[in-house]
């Protein structure tokens, strides 16, 4: 079903005066035409059409802007005129300007043109479309993926969407939701402290009831985020961001108007809260989690298991081991490691870098066996710390890195918690992965994941760490080639572009009628 379009716009009053003839009773009508593509000179208005009030006070109408179905604007030489009240009831749409002052009546400075006549779109014609992506910074798995999904959409749709990626509980919200972050990175340092907290809330009665009290504080706040960037589609990353969301959806009559989405960041253990039967999708990063989704009450069709998405630059990066350790001055024939210990550079990275020294240097031939590449993150002292100390082989110390595809691409194998971007981001480089810790609850379950995948290995120890790696470059470099082949039968390197593309089809799915914009009543029981 192509667009609908406004042909044509007639000024009539009753008895029906000649078309745009100013007119000299009491009341006269607007009426907009929404047959199909026409030009202005259409015939006379057969239905179906809009009519809407216009009081003789008002100005007259005219008509801007070229063919019927790309551009053409009605302009209304008046700011306060019942028409812009009745046009925002109905879902009519201001073609925005610079100007970002706001009117009393509800309108914006932004809403007029340089003449001061107020601009209205046509209904029906295409417009882009508002993507609003929540996420919190618990961890860099969140922002991670909202930013991937954003580069995706723009790589795939250029200006079709406009995407926003936003925390709208630190920005709009109180205590405690306004400090999930700060409270996040507290817990996981006393990670008994989280655990507790992760397992004493599963159970569905008790999030349930710890949400709805939020919601009976915040939701309005909430709606006034929302309100903001009037999405036409939004997308959850984070396992605290459905239910208020979509309450707020069901309280201004919009689940029919905006989808809404989950992209679930876990690659096996999840918390409850991320699935909610609300949602139009839920991205799953594996088929376990996907099995979880649907015990947890979500229907076949709602559910999509494409993996978890990596931004584009890292996910479809073409590259070369021998000319990426020539651009980062790595040795061309001795295979390296790269040690990681997270945003924070947290975890035994120095004692396991260390122990890999003395494993890596072989004392026989007093030559090494490998290289090293530690990525400190944040953790200057760390990096400071390695950067002093004294080495028998190469040992390339790095902060916080922007370019993770290159020196994956230049290594061999990768030592690591068990976060789960970074392991999909090992997988498609197709490196062997060596988990040294994870986070009690929802990182427990990505060492299974790797493990029983014949990804990788688990161990804790930094010296069973060093003597796995040495074996791998020296005598066991044939299990070290059968790993990597399986981390990259396990990986799924166009898992965003999946996401992106299903999300535009449930967009397409809405109809012509989507393209009209919505506006949020002030009230929750209000409908649009």
């Amino acid at each position: 079903m192509p667009p609908l379009h406004i042909s044509s716009i007639q000024w009539r009053h009753s008895p029906p005066s000649q078309t745009f003839n100013t007119p000299k009773s009491s009341l006269s009508f607007l009426h907009f035409n929404c047959r199909g593509p026409a030009s202005i000179h259409s015939p006379p208005l057969t239905p179906p059409f809009l009519v809407l009030p216009f009081p003789p006070s008002a100005a007259k109408p005219h008509f801007r802007g070229g063919k019927s179905g790309s551009d053409g604007v009605m302009s209304v030489a008046t700011r306060k005129s019942v028409t812009e009240k009745v046009f925002q009831r109905v879902g009519g749409h201001y073609q925005c300007g610079s100007s970002r002052r706001s009117c009393g009546n509800g309108c914006r400075e932004e809403d007029y043109d340089d003449d001061g006549n107020l601009e209205l779109v046509q209904i029906g014609a295409q417009r882009t479309k508002n993507v609003l992506i929540l996420m919190s910074d618990t961890g860099g798995g969140h922002r991670a993926s909202a930013e991937a999904i954003r580069d995706a959409f723009q790589i795939e749709f250029g200006d079709e969407y406009q995407i926003f990626v936003k925390d709208v509980w630190k920005e709009y919200t109180g205590w405690p939701l306004n400090d999930m972050e700060g409270s996040y990175k507290f817990m996981v340092k006393h990670v008994q402290l989280w655990k507790v907290a992760f397992h004493s809330t599963s159970p569905r009665w008790i999030h349930s009831l710890y949400l709805a009290a939020i919601a009976a504080y915040y939701a309005k706040e909430v709606e006034a985020g929302l309100m903001e960037y009037r999405p036409d589609i939004i997308i959850s990353v984070h396992p605290l961001m459905q239910h208020i969301p979509l309450w707020v959806l069901k309280w201004q009559g919009l689940q029919k108007k905006v989808v809404f989405v989950t992209v679930i960041t876990d690659l096996n253990t999840c918390h409850p809260t991320w699935f909610h039967p609300g949602v139009n999708r839920c991205y799953c990063p594996s088929d376990a989690v996907a099995k979880r989704a649907l015990l947890d009450g979500l229907e076949e069709s709602q559910v999509r298991v494409y993996g978890l998405p990596i931004r584009p630059s890292f996910a479809r990066a073409v590259l070369q081991k021998g000319q990426l350790r020539e651009e980062l001055e790595m040795d061309p024939d001795l295979p390296a490691v790269l040690l990681m210990g997270g945003g924070e550079g947290m975890g035994p990275v120095k004692e396991t870098a260390k122990a890999l020294a003395e494993s890596l240097f072989d004392k026989n031939s007093e030559k090494p066996i490998g290289q090293i590449v530690v990525i400190c993150g944040r953790n200057k002292a760390l990096a400071s710390s390695l950067e002093a100390g004294e080495w028998k082989i190469s040992v390339k110390v790095r902060g916080f890195e922007k370019q993770m595809e290159k020196w994956m691409g230049a290594c061999d194998c990768i030592i690591t918690k068990a976060g789960p971007g970074t392991i999909a981001e090992a997988l498609i480089r197709g490196l062997p992965i060596i988990l040294n810790d994870y986070i009690p609850g929802q990182e427990k379950g990505n060492v299974p994941y790797v493990v029983d995948n014949g990804a990788g290995v688990f161990t804790r120890s930094p010296k069973e760490t060093a003597r796995i790696v040495a074996e791998w470059f020296s005598r066991n470099t044939e299990e070290l080639h059968t790993m990597s082949q399986n981390a990259l039968k396990l990986a799924q390197p166009e898992a965003v572009f999946d996401i992106v593309r299903d999300l535009h089809e449930l967009a397409c799915q809405r109809g012509p009628m989507a393209n009209i914009p919505y506006m949020l009543t002030s009230s929750f029981t209000g409908l649009i």
